[in-house]
């Protein structure tokens, strides 16, 4: 019989095959700053849509893949051969996207890498119930949401690194053959499900398996506050995705700073991330249940203001400093979302219900980052004269006015958790009222 402590191997499994998913999909933020990576795809370097776009490709895979795939994961294969198979997709997919030699091709090519990642936080989230009482599910959903800021803390570095030292193919070479290398022995040595959550019970029919998956979704559907929470997690996961799909190039263009100073000035509003997500995980088991929607109403309110100062400062390192101090208060919030879902959510639907929340709320993140690129082109040649090169001044002035829209996701952030907040404290009402009378 396993020790109660092996479900922490598992916990730390999923927190490396995280980290190692988001320098998969920030590789393409990198490589939109190198002018040969452009001109291979067919990008022009002003182009600041389409260069978004490659980001909103994956989020659109990866979101409807959340939703559509993870029952289907769930019911017939289980948490660890759907984290095998998935390791094994996007590692191929990775590794041969320099084949692709057309925008269209590697949009196809982002899509489908998205699709592979789809279902991986919903069986992070599946793993996490299954192991995990909901009094102590903060500490090991903060671990796995800790692979998300290291993964992009490691990620800009490296692939800036293996950018100018190599040809900028060598990334996904690189990151290819590390998903696979990495990911698999350790789902193999340490993924372990309760026997009463056993994976891969094959259904005896087609008839069967398609009435599995139909009763995880309703039963999904019918989780508390599903709405709420999916419009939270948009809002969330869409400052995410803006903010380190051009944070790069933001660097590099609006505030001047050259392409090794980009590599770590990128990477350490993630480190702040991480510490913030385990901070934030410790902070949900010292508040409880009925606190947790003040996370989000804190967190928020502190990434705002700090994306705020980082758009006004003139100094370019106090500007990179609030960006920093904005990632923190966003690792904050992160643990709390997970855990808001295992919370109202029946353990049999967890990964699906987390499916839900996480795949609807990638699909409309999943447009922020070429939203963000419209509104940075916008500007920039609207700052300038007619028919003129964008300056440097305009093309600055058009990353201050796109990173102004995280703001705005933030007070979406704000209201949801305040709503949370409310109708938590009226079913507890309610239930302490049902109990007196009875």
């Amino acid at each position: 019989m396993q020790s109660k402590n092996f479900r922490w191997y598992g916990v730390i499994t999923l927190f490396v095959i995280v980290a190692i998913s988001y320098v998969d999909r920030i590789n393409i933020a990198v490589l939109i700053t190198d002018p040969a990576f452009l001109n291979h795809v067919g990008i022009a370097p002003s182009d600041r849509v389409s260069q978004g776009f490659l980001a909103t490709a994956f989020m659109l895979g990866y979101g409807v893949s959340a939703f559509v795939l993870t029952p289907f994961c769930s019911t017939l294969f289980g948490v660890r051969r759907s984290l095998i198979y998935g390791l094994v997709l996007w590692g191929v997919v990775t590794w041969a996207s320099p084949m692709f030699h057309s925008y269209g091709m590697l949009l196809a090519s982002r899509i489908l890498l998205g699709v592979s990642e789809g279902p991986l936080f919903s069986l992070a989230s599946s793993y996490i119930k299954a192991h995990f009482q909901s009094h102590e599910n903060g500490k090991p959903n903060a671990i796995v949401n800790m692979g998300t800021g290291l993964g992009l803390a490691i990620g800009y570095p490296l692939v800036g690194y293996l950018l100018t030292q190599f040809a900028w193919d060598s990334s996904f070479h690189v990151l290819g053959v590390l998903n696979i290398a990495l990911g698999i022995p350790l789902v193999l040595a340490f993924v372990r499900m309760p026997p009463a959550h056993a994976d891969g019970v094959r259904p005896s029919s087609f008839g069967d398996a398609m009435a599995r998956v139909g009763n995880i979704v309703r039963g999904a559907l019918q989780t508390r506050h599903l709405f709420l929470i999916t419009l939270l997690t948009s809002a969330a996961l869409a400052y995410l995705w803006g903010s380190s799909n051009w944070l790069p190039t933001y660097l590099r263009e609006a505030r001047g700073f050259s392409m090794r100073e980009m590599g770590w000035l990128a990477s350490a509003p993630q480190y702040a991330t991480v510490l913030a997500v385990f901070a934030g995980g410790l902070l949900i088991d010292k508040l409880g249940r009925e606190r947790v929607p003040f996370i989000f109403m804190g967190a928020s309110v502190g990434v705002a203001l700090s994306v705020l100062m980082a758009i006004n400062a003139h100094n370019p390192y106090v500007a990179a400093s609030c960006l920093v101090a904005a990632n923190f208060f966003w690792g904050l919030q992160s643990p709390a979302i997970p855990s808001t879902v295992q919370h109202c959510a029946r353990p049999e639907h967890t990964a699906s219900a987390f499916g839900v929340t996480n795949g609807a709320g990638s699909l409309v993140a999943g447009f922020m980052p070429a939203l963000m690129g419209g509104v940075i082109t916008a500007v920039s040649h609207g700052t300038g004269a007619a028919g003129a090169a964008v300056s440097p001044a305009a093309s600055a002035a058009g990353f201050f006015a796109g990173f102004a829209l995280l703001i705005g996701t933030q007070l979406v952030v704000f209201g949801c958790g305040l709503l949370l907040w409310l109708r938590e404290r009226s079913r507890s009402a309610v239930a302490v009222s049902g109990s007196q009378l009875s």
